[in-house]
């Protein structure tokens, strides 16, 4: 689809040549068709505005402008069409459902639907708290997908490793056990926007006593399920 407007255009068409991937100029010109130099121009005026970015081998990628874009775009409606999804995950699982986003190295609390009469001080997590990303499932969730310059930033001072994300990307869930200030199990999987691209990160906890030692496999099917049923409506 075309605007009319020339340079709007033909930014269009380098965005779309790397929703599949980082890409370098020399691919951008051919699979474009555009003037070497015309592209040269585009792009260093794309990246200064924060909506290209370079990758560790000097590749053109999407930049984080436009994942914030997106985040801002779908904030509202996740929200709200979180909620059935939140309580139907309370009810299959019996634990509390929540949904984060990143906001820089924060994760933030937008919605949840608690367990009624949760006694655990440790398991309360009201919308709108404001934890680090340096523990726990959600943080993983939402760097495990990140470029490689955001996991190095986010690992440092985490007390997770490079390892442990790499299991995150393979199984599509985190977990963990003991917790906030120990006694909670916690799962979590990334719910994707536009693009595939991970806006927030959907998660269950509770007691480990009522969850289990190894709660990724008892429940990370059902999180994953209800975070693709979540991220669906975004991605029509």
């Amino acid at each position: 689809m075309l605007s009319g407007v020339g340079v709007l255009d033909k930014a269009s068409l380098l965005l779309g040549v790397l929703e599949a991937g980082p890409a370098s100029l020399a691919r951008l010109v051919s699979a474009t068709g555009l003037k070497r130099p015309t592209v040269h121009r585009l792009v260093l005026a794309l990246e200064r505005l924060r909506l290209l970015a370079r990758d560790a081998q000097g590749r053109f990628i999407l930049g984080p402008r436009l994942g914030l874009m997106a985040i801002e775009a779908c904030r509202d409606h996740l929200a709200t069409a979180a909620e059935p999804v939140l309580s139907e995950l309370r009810d299959l699982t019996g634990a509390s459902a929540r949904l984060y986003r990143r906001r820089g190295y924060m994760r933030i609390c937008v919605a949840e639907s608690a367990v009624a009469g949760n006694p655990v001080a440790q398991d309360r997590v009201p919308v709108g708290a404001a934890l680090p990303m340096n523990a726990g499932p959600v943080s993983q969730v939402l760097l495990a997908w990140e470029r490689p310059e955001e996991l190095y930033e986010g690992l440092r001072g985490a007390q997770f490793t490079a390892a442990t994300l790499s299991g995150v990307r393979r199984q599509g869930w985190a977990q963990s056990i003991g917790g906030r200030e120990h006694g909670i199990a916690a799962v979590a999987a990334p719910v994707r926007g536009p693009g595939g691209r991970v806006v927030a990160a959907l998660s269950i906890s509770g007691p480990v006593g009522r969850m289990s030692s190894t709660p990724g496999r008892v429940y990370g099917s059902a999180v994953i399920d209800a975070a693709v049923r979540l991220g669906s409506g975004f991605q029509r």
